[in-house]
């Protein structure tokens, strides 16, 4: 097929364009940035310029979707331009060329109203409950997308959960970095059990769902590892890899949520130049469980991680080791 992959600039992007590419689709990126991806075709834009998309998915024969503002802090409207109206656009644009998949790339926060989640499937997105901008438009946003599944139209979407790898900037460099400075809190003892995903695992799914979409439209799959660790041993794993101390900080989590919901009025006030040390959502993220039962995603997408949790801990650590060389 003739693929178009959006938000290819990113590490998880990147590596779907690669897995796409690799299983014989002729794929074609669409970001502000050069995808960095050898053996594709790269087109300039923003998903907030509905030319620019509607230009870029004309001729493909499926989209992924994975282009979205991220981050814990941000201006709401620019949350709802990119995430939101920027799906409608692609939506709009894929129903005027005629182009019959999509696979939207979500995350598992959509559908996350803040309480542990243990053992569950895929719950429906939920603007109303989901905490912060970025989790509340990208659940209005798989809204959109799976609203959208008809016949002639056939969409699925993909909820990768906690991805990490090498050259992850999202998560692993500032666990990374805080812990480095000793800035890095666990919240209560660290127990809470979570998911994770290996980069590569979740880009072997999504390239999965590209291969299925036709027979599972409609639906919505968490994607993960399906080996839940402690926040204190995934956390440590990663410190290890890097060579920095593991976090000895503990503070209460009721502390955390409370200082997170400070940290945000704040911000709203005066943006930092980073990510805010703490928000309620993280605090929440880092003090509930929230593992998945993995079992309809295997059996639906025909799918099954390659890289455990330990071995992706090595690979990390090998990246490390070689001088954190560009990925």
């Amino acid at each position: 097929m003739r693929v178009l992959v959006t938000g290819a600039s990113g590490l998880l992007g990147g590596a779907v364009a690669r897995a796409v590419a690799d299983a014989g689709h002729e794929v074609t990126t669409f970001q502000r940035r050069p995808s960095g991806v050898a053996g594709v075709r790269d087109v300039a834009g923003s998903m907030t310029d509905p030319a620019a998309v509607l230009a870029a998915v004309a001729g493909q024969e499926a989209v992924v979707h994975l282009a979205a503002k991220v981050s814990l802090a941000g201006a709401p409207a620019e949350f709802e331009a990119v995430n939101v109206e920027g799906t409608r656009s692609l939506l709009g644009a894929m129903r005027a060329s005629g182009v019959p998949r999509l696979v939207f790339v979500s995350s598992p926060s959509v559908a996350h109203g803040g309480s542990s989640i243990v053992g569950d499937d895929a719950a429906p997105a939920s603007p109303e409950h989901a905490r912060g901008d970025y989790a509340r438009t990208k659940a209005a946003a798989e809204r959109l997308a799976l609203a959208a599944a008809t016949p002639e139209l056939r969409v699925v979407a993909v909820r990768p959960h906690l991805v990490w790898g090498p050259g992850d900037t999202q998560l692993v460099e500032r666990i990374v970095d805080r812990a480095r400075s000793g800035r890095l809190p666990l919240l209560d003892h660290g127990a809470a059990l979570i998911d994770s995903t290996y980069v590569d695992n979740a880009a072997s799914g999504i390239a999965a769902a590209l291969e299925r979409v036709d027979a599972v439209s409609g639906g919505a799959y968490v994607l993960t590892n399906g080996e839940p660790r402690t926040v204190a041993d995934l956390m440590g794993g990663i410190c290890a890899a890097a060579g920095v101390p593991a976090p000895r900080l503990r503070v209460p989590a009721a502390v955390a949520r409370a200082a997170g919901s400070l940290v945000e009025r704040a911000w709203a006030v005066r943006p930092g130049s980073d990510e805010p040390p703490m928000t309620r959502f993280l605090a929440e993220q880092l003090s509930t469980a929230h593992w998945f039962d993995q079992r309809r995603t295997q059996r639906d997408l025909r799918w099954s991680p390659a890289v455990s949790v330990d071995e992706g801990l090595r690979r990390l650590a090998a990246w490390y080791a070689a001088g954190a060389p560009a990925v």
